[in-house]
């Protein structure tokens, strides 16, 4: 007898932790477009990185390999972005966490909302200087 699998509802974040991955996207160079797509299938990295990246709308300036990647890996850490994986190890393609899902879900009719002065120290502080939580 074969069970039938259950549906599950979206996974629940603490206000402080949708608030820091709102923050950081909201900092980062990147456009919606590079998260829509990414809600479907993982992004190659060569493929947001330089004039490529911003002729394809996934960045808001063209950028080198090397800033992407830094940029990319502080979404990691915040929860909203996860490396694939392959059978030989890790890639260097991106895809979106759960918590990003329900990021770009909020905003699929809009933009990501402009960073303000005080979104950005915040977020610089959190990603430079790694505050407990306690703290932010």
């Amino acid at each position: 007898m074969t069970q039938t699998p259950k549906l599950t509802q979206p996974i629940r974040y603490t206000s402080t932790t949708m608030e820091r991955a709102e923050r950081a996207l909201r900092c980062a160079p990147f456009q919606l477009l590079l998260f829509r797509t990414m809600r479907h299938q993982s992004v190659e990295l060569r493929t947001i990185a330089g004039k490529m990246g911003l002729q394809v709308g996934y960045t808001t300036r063209a950028m080198s390999e090397l800033a992407v990647e830094n940029e990319l890996l502080w979404l990691i850490q915040v929860g909203l972005l996860r490396r694939e994986v392959d059978g030989q190890g890790i890639t260097s393609s991106f895809r979106l966490t759960p918590l990003g899902h329900q990021l770009v879900e909020k905003w699929q009719q809009s933009d990501i909302p402009p960073a303000s002065r005080r979104d950005r120290l915040v977020n610089a502080l959190n990603r430079w200087l790694r505050l407990p939580s306690w703290l932010q």
